[in-house]
């Protein structure tokens, strides 16, 4: 299974900084050691024409050349490097690497990525550019010049399930019929003014395992009735665990796993390519965010598996 990382391109935050920038490097090395059928491979940087599928020509010069205004830098959250322009754009990358291979292969996913609070002319909650709209965008462009007499676009199912809502990317997508949003969030969490997804599913402070894989099954069910996808961007957030800093839900590791095996099956049972990112997690002790990653790529990878026991 392809795995994209971008974790040597680090960005240099002060000191005290509350972003956990090191557990990217700890999954690597977790996924590098424990799941060997992994294929690790560094992330391609997104070119300017790619980012412009979605991003405004202005905000990607305003990264690049490091002109952004001092409060835009305040609501990405990161201070701007070269770095950090770097890395931006290698997250993006490799969403865009994830999304090919799944598309061949069936499954595949990045280390980071699910930068989804990212609008289309600014950053926001330590998001860049939103890699998931590239992503949907990109796979549409290379999707109608492989079957150009295809009447149909490619339709895109994205499945947000990171603790906060993906407000960037409902936001790009409004009005395209093309591409499905779908988030669960925390109602009460960032960010505080929510943008209209195709379908947002708020829950409470404290929702734990039941409540929530109840939810995500009505969920499921209403993007089916409403919606057929033929490829589907997951973000796989970790920030639901009960151990999460930021979350405020109170889901287990094995609540989470159950949520993820439940998406890679509803993905599966259609024969639907799915990419994944990691999205959001910030345990208390980081070690928590990488376990439940770690259950999230071994789910992967059994998936994975019957996609290519199933080629013929």
């Amino acid at each position: 299974m392809q795995a994209y990382y971008a974790d040597e391109f680090v960005l240099p935050l002060p000191e005290g900084h509350r972003f956990p920038m090191a557990k990217y490097r700890l999954l690597r090395d977790r996924i590098a050691d424990e799941l060997p059928e992994v294929a690790l491979q560094v992330a391609p940087a997104a070119s300017d024409q790619e980012l412009a599928l979605v991003h405004s020509a202005d905000y990607v010069a305003a990264i690049a050349q490091g002109t952004l205004a001092p409060a835009a830098q305040r609501e990405i959250g990161f201070p701007w490097s070269e770095a950090m322009a770097e890395r931006a754009r290698r997250s993006v990358g490799a969403t865009l690497g994830a999304s090919r291979a799944a598309l061949r292969h069936g499954v595949a996913g990045n280390l980071a990525g699910g930068t989804h609070h990212a609008y289309a002319g600014r950053g926001s909650g330590f998001c860049v550019f939103n890699d998931v709209a590239v992503a949907a965008r990109c796979m549409q462009m290379e999707w109608e010049q492989t079957h150009p007499r295809c009447a149909q676009r490619l339709q895109v199912a994205v499945i947000d399930l990171d603790v906060h809502q993906g407000n960037g990317t409902a936001h790009v997508f409004q009005g395209d019929a093309s591409v499905f949003t779908l988030s669960l969030h925390g109602e009460r969490n960032f960010p505080f003014r929510k943008e209209d997804s195709d379908l947002d599913v708020p829950l409470p402070d404290g929702c734990g395992d039941a409540q929530y894989l109840d939810a995500l099954e009505q969920a499921l069910q209403a993007l089916e009735q409403r919606f057929e996808p033929g490829f589907v961007l997951y973000l796989a957030g970790a920030d639901p665990h009960e151990g999460d800093r930021l979350g405020r839900l109170a889901l287990s590791y094995d609540g989470l796993e159950a949520r993820d095996r439940r998406v890679f099956d509803w993905a599966w049972q259609r024969r639907v390519p799915l990419a994944f990112s990691m999205a959001g997690g910030y345990g208390h002790d980081i070690a928590t965010t990488v376990h439940a990653q770690m259950n999230t790529w071994r789910a992967a990878l059994q998936y994975h598996r019957r996609w290519q026991n199933a080629a013929p």
